[in-house]
């Protein structure tokens, strides 16, 4: 680990700190770890780097096992001190596991930002389901070696960890795709390996490309719809992810219009459609879409007046569209982690917050989410509704997008179901949020004391 590299992070998705040996709030955040995506616990330190004196190696062990002993089954944990200046605090390393974990009290719980949060029963036949199929990731992909990965994309990917990993790696490229989940203990390349490193995935792994389709005129006018004579361009894009992520996207930049405007001395850019939002969108795609589905890979469909991006499989874990905004449960960690070390995802659970801020920042209508068993579609509308936000009042905060994505799913919302959503405020805080939307010209309020809804400006 480099030094100071833990406290320049915050305790989140995937990092814990924990001052003090709490063996019952240990035990919880290694359930959590590992029915999420995994992390990292610092035990004898804060985030600020302040190092707590009198902890002792034989101590956390101790506690380690206590913890243990509370979770249903035990966690596989990797465990190891760093060095500091300061001291050696001890990293409790989590992997993402492929059982389902409870405490010996029966609860079942995930990582949920900076929380540890309790599933509820549908949620936890939803995890249970998702954890029963398997990590597909990993299989070994039939009839492929070590000579059909791409050295340079290793290469690429090997400098881009150093620079962003907290810790050391290990010492040879081959122990690192190992260490990874790139390749198997014989060395033989996984469905993860071979989508992030492969030199031509899609001969071994067919459909995992893009499909891009470009329609002339807008969706909602008659005879506009995936007619075969009615698109003006249609790609198929291919090659290991990150190569098809850039491709991809240099491709729907030239569609977005992007323009500037010089206001003064500031210089303003423009397009149809927020690019940090059409990013999140298609990166999710990628990262969360399901490859054990063969037969049909990620679609973009462009219309004058809508853009919708189509992934094969469903929402994946506990994810449902009620608490699509707030919780995060990757169906492919490994991906997950590629991508991020490449610089595609910079942050784990903020990209359906940061889509949505992005097209209500823009003026554009809020996201439409739609789910079947096997496919997950997000659509964004090109039509802006209001001015934008100016920069300075940007900033939303979760609740308020949690009352977005309602009003996307059902049209409105009230007051109280406003308190239903976030049970945990007060409701003059509610009352406050709905306020700041109206003032700002996000919402519009119709009607008057019990009969008050709010409805997109």
């Amino acid at each position: 680990m480099a030094p100071n590299s833990f406290w320049k992070r915050t305790p989140g998705q995937m990092m814990e700190f924990l001052l003090g040996l709490d063996v019952n709030y240990l035990a919880e955040t290694l359930v959590a770890f590992a029915n999420a995506d995994g992390g990292t616990i610092v035990v004898g330190m804060d985030a600020s780097g302040e190092r707590e004196e009198g902890i002792f190696l034989d101590d956390v062990a101790m506690a380690l096992q206590s913890a243990q002993s509370r979770c249903r089954p035990p966690v596989p944990v990797e465990w190891h001190p760093s060095e500091t200046p300061d001291g050696l605090p001890v990293l409790l390393e989590v992997q993402r596991s492929p059982d389902l974990h409870s405490l010996d009290d029966g609860r079942v719980l995930v990582r949920s930002g900076r929380l540890n949060r309790p599933l509820g029963g549908e949620e936890i036949l939803h995890l249970a389901s998702g954890k029963g199929r398997g990590e597909f990731e990993l299989e070994p992909v039939p009839g492929a070696t070590l000579d059909d990965l791409d050295p340079d994309i290793i290469e690429e990917y090997l400098d881009k960890r150093k620079k962003r990993s907290p810790r050391a790696i290990a010492e040879t490229p081959e122990q690192v795709l190992v260490e990874i989940g790139a390749l198997d203990a014989q060395m033989r390349p996984t469905v993860a390996g071979m989508l992030l490193f492969g030199r031509h995935p899609q001969v071994f792994l067919p459909k995992t490309g893009v499909q891009f389709v470009r329609f002339l005129g807008s969706r909602s006018e008659p005879g506009s719809q995936r007619a075969s004579d009615q698109y003006g361009r249609r790609e198929e894009m291919v090659g290991p992810l990150p190569r098809l992520i850039q491709e991809t996207w240099e491709l729907l930049w030239q569609y977005l219009n992007p323009t500037e405007e010089v206001n003064g001395l500031a210089r303003q850019e423009h397009s149809d459609y927020p690019p940090i939002a059409v990013r999140e969108a298609f990166i999710n795609a990628v990262a969360h879409r399901d490859y054990r589905i063969r037969g049909r890979q990620i679609e973009i469909h462009m219309y004058d007046d809508l853009l919708e991006i189509t992934s094969p499989g469903g929402l994946p874990g506990y994810i449902t569209l009620d608490n699509i905004v707030d919780e995060h449960f990757s169906r492919n960690p490994r991906i997950v982690n590629g991508l991020y070390y490449w610089g595609y995802i910079e942050e784990l659970g903020t990209g359906i917050d940061r889509m949505m801020s992005e097209m209500a920042r823009a003026g554009h209508p809020p996201p439409v989410f739609h789910e079947t068993p096997f496919s997950f579609t997000v659509t964004l509308y090109s039509r802006r509704d209001r001015a934008p936000i100016p920069v300075w009042e940007e900033d939303m905060n979760e609740r308020q997008l949690k009352a977005l994505n309602y009003i996307a799913q059902h049209g409105r919302i009230t007051n109280r179901e406003y308190r239903q959503l976030c049970p945990d405020v007060t409701p003059e805080t509610i009352r406050l949020d709905l306020a700041d939307l109206v003032a700002r010209g996000i919402l519009l309020k119709i009607g008057d004391k019990r009969g008050t809804y709010y409805i997109l400006k």
